[in-house]
């Protein structure tokens, strides 16, 4: 295989990128889950009888405490669609390819960000084509 550019990575390293997704994807689920439960806990912080000026105060840091809980959420929603989309793409043979480049994406890049579909020389073409 010297001289030869690697195509595809092997079954043995598909099954371990597997089990990473696998772990990360377990892992943002149930950090999703924590962040849901409380966002719903929130509702009722038990300010009810305290001294008007507190209660705003605590009212304003509650607003902005579910507009960044919400934004968690959205987030971990977005990485388990990725994570999923990376276990098709292992099963699928092609995990590991750069969408743009179409060369294969570093291992050490994969075990970083096991969702990633774009190598660095990819992601550096994608910001020059957006800026």
């Amino acid at each position: 295989m010297k001289g030869q550019v690697k195509k595809r990575y092997s079954l043995e390293e598909r099954k371990e990128f597997r089990k990473l997704i696998l772990e990360k994807l377990n892992k943002a689920k149930k950090d999703l889950s924590i962040f849901k439960e409380s966002f719903s806990s929130e509702q009722n912080n038990g300010t009810d009888d305290t001294y008007p000026s507190f209660k705003a105060f605590d009212e304003g840091s509650e607003t902005l405490s579910k507009e960044q809980n919400a934004q968690i959420v959205e987030h971990l929603q977005m990485i388990i669609k990725s994570l999923n989309a990376a276990l098709i793409r292992v099963d699928n043979k092609d995990y590991g390819i750069c969408r743009i480049t179409k060369k294969l994406i570093p291992k050490e890049r994969l075990m970083a960000v096991p969702h990633t579909t774009l190598s660095i020389e990819g992601k550096r073409l994608v910001e020059k084509i957006n800026k």
